[in-house]
């Protein structure tokens, strides 16, 4: 089997035989008995002191600076204008399952994918199966974060802080690199660590900082979250996209994560009423094909992992797309996700490297599998996995207090509904610029009656005063005529 759909796409049916074989022989990722390591509540933070800056920063840069940004990360830039919404974030934070890589809402599992992000972010150098074969020689924290800024290790080592299990750099020394550094190129790179933390390609470097982030402050009960907050929301909300009868397909260039930042959302709601609603979320709640990603294949497994393993600076973690296929709109079975709860690891523990070799050649063997969207969109053996699987000590649904997700979807048009809409706002305005040249003509018509009747007026009145010299001339001949006759009958003395 292994050496069968190494870098091809494989029918569903075989992959859908092969994960149901490795569940049956390998059992979940968490196991009766277990105990978790996760906090009842987590108390994380995504305070943002630095976005007005970034904001500030990215005004200010010229078009050329800015296309080589866009040509190397994508529309990143755009992410600058979501609105963090912390009371829903924190609720999110509680329902993140560590032992499955995923947010689990009561009936309901969700995470974001390689090719989700991908396709949000509209990256034109990402090529989602090559990303990682220039990993094999991963650099310590420090030596990375010296190739990334142009600065010597010492400068880097001076500036490091740890917060809790996360190291980072303070964001007034990566501010005075973006403004002071002589190469353009640098000062690019610099931006992108700032908004979301740099590695070989943006997707898989944000979903692994997400994941990992996620899970740590969860272990502790607090934290502060380390990752690209605005992207999770924004593909936590186009869940709730709903589209209408027609599939909906892209339009628009760059129209995802453009058009989700430019969406008005709801911020006057409270963290207790996020926890109500998201408990209790229903398969029918959720959108699960996303509206703006179409594919024909999914990736869903690296070399001999069973699931997707995610380099980050610090070390690794995975998830397994096999969970959430219905996201896809691809038939739902039982996911392969032994190995996922311990596929966590940092640099510099035990045998590190080796780890770090391994996932670097699985990177170079894609295991995709064929969507397939005929019949039931759930198997039957689902239904009694998933309701019998064990989570990673996350809230349960509560049937007092439930709330329906309706109440706060915004409602996305069908590209039937766009096509009419676009026509209706053509025609809209095609009938406004049609009803001002009639106004016009009406106007020029009005015009030139009046000019008519001026003109009409003119005439009159020239044949008026013709007629009056005339009858001057007649005048004077008589008067002339009668001093003539006068002078004639005088005699001289």
């Amino acid at each position: 089997m292994e050496n069968e759909f190494l870098d091809k796409a494989e029918n569903n049916a075989v992959v859908q035989t092969w994960s149901e074989k490795m569940q049956l022989e390998k059992g979940d990722s968490v196991t009766e008995g277990c105990t978790s390591e996760l906090w009842d509540f987590t108390c994380i933070n995504v305070t943002q002191n630095n976005l007005q800056e970034l904001k500030e920063i990215w005004a200010q840069w010229d078009v050329e600076v800015k296309q080589l940004f866009y040509c190397n990360y994508g529309d990143l830039p755009y992410l600058l204008d979501i609105k963090v919404d912390e009371h829903l974030f924190r609720a999110l934070a509680q329902f993140w399952n560590s032992a499955y890589s995923c947010f689990t809402f009561g009936e309901v599992d969700l995470v974001p994918t390689v090719e989700e992000y991908t396709a949000l972010l509209c990256c034109p150098r990402i090529q989602v199966d090559k990303v990682y074969p220039r990993t094999a020689n991963v650099f310590p924290f420090t030596k990375k974060l010296a190739k990334i800024t142009g600065m010597s290790e010492q400068w880097v080592t001076t500036r490091i802080k740890q917060k809790g299990e996360n190291k980072c750099i303070p964001w007034r020394s990566l501010r005075d690199q973006i403004s002071a550094h002589p190469d353009t190129k640098k000062k690019v790179d610099v931006l992108a660590l700032s908004i979301y933390g740099l590695g070989i390609t943006p997707v898989p470097t944000i979903l692994a900082e997400t994941f990992r982030s996620l899970s740590a402050c969860r272990r502790a009960g607090e934290g502060r979250f380390i990752g690209c907050a605005q992207l999770l929301l924004a593909r936590f909300h186009s869940y709730f996209w709903k589209v209408d009868k027609v599939s909906y397909k892209v339009f628009f260039e760059r129209y995802p994560l453009k058009e989700l930042a430019a969406t008005p959302r709801r911020d006057d709601i409270s963290g207790e009423r996020w926890m109500a609603i998201l408990r209790n979320l229903r398969d029918e709640d959720v959108e699960w094909k996303t509206p703006w990603m179409v594919p024909d294949e999914i990736l869903y497994r690296y070399g001999d992992f069973d699931w997707v393993p995610l380099l980050r600076i610090w070390g690794a973690v995975g998830y397994t797309s096999l969970l959430v296929l219905r996201q896809y709109r691809s038939r739902q079975f039982i996911p392969a996700t032994q190995g996922l709860a311990e596929c966590e690891f940092s640099y510099g523990g035990n045998n590190y490297k080796g780890k770090i070799q391994e996932m670097s050649n699985a990177w170079k063997q894609t295991h995709r599998m064929k969507r397939f969207t005929v019949g039931a969109i759930i198997t039957p053996e689902y239904h009694g996995w998933r309701s019998k699987r064990i989570n990673d000590n996350i809230p349960e649904p509560s049937h007092e207090g439930s709330q329906l997700m309706e109440e706060y979807l915004r409602v996305v048009p069908s590209e039937l509904e766009i096509l009419k809409q676009d026509f209706e706002r053509r025609n809209a305005e095609l009938e406004k610029q049609i009803e001002k040249i009639k106004e016009e003509k009406m106007n020029l018509r009005l015009d030139a009656d009046v000019q008519k009747l001026e003109a009409e007026r003119l005439r009159k009145e020239k044949a008026g005063v013709e007629e009056d010299l005339n009858s001057l001339k007649i005048d004077y001949k008589k008067m002339r005529l009668s001093m003539r006759t006068a002078g004639l009958g005088k005699t001289s003395e």
